[in-house]
């Protein structure tokens, strides 16, 4: 099945707050999607807060993938300015059951 990165970055104003509030959801989704997440994490300002995520997550299809995203509590409660969902190839050092 295909990868997909799903890569978000906040709102500069509101985005930090936004997150803070809707973290617990937002890593409960997480856990519900189960084994279809692959690899997920925040990225950083130069402060060291979070300023956006990277999911990378295995989908039947980019539609899928943009379905899946769509029920993000992040997104859903507006922490992300944009959104971009590309197909992404595990190329170095990828789990046995990818490669």
């Amino acid at each position: 099945m295909p990868l997909f990165a799903i890569i978000c970055t906040d709102k500069p104003e509101e985005g930090l707050k936004l997150r803070q509030q809707n973290r617990a959801n937002h890593l409960q989704w997480l856990a519900d999607l189960g084994d279809a997440v692959k690899a997920a994490g925040p990225f950083l300002d130069d402060d060291g807060n979070p300023a956006g995520s990277l999911i990378i997550i295995e989908a039947e299809s980019r539609a899928a993938a943009e379905a899946l995203a769509g029920q993000d509590p992040y997104r859903k409660a507006g922490v992300f300015a944009q959104v971009e969902i590309r197909p992404w190839k595990w190329l170095i050092n990828p789990p046995a059951e990818l490669a």
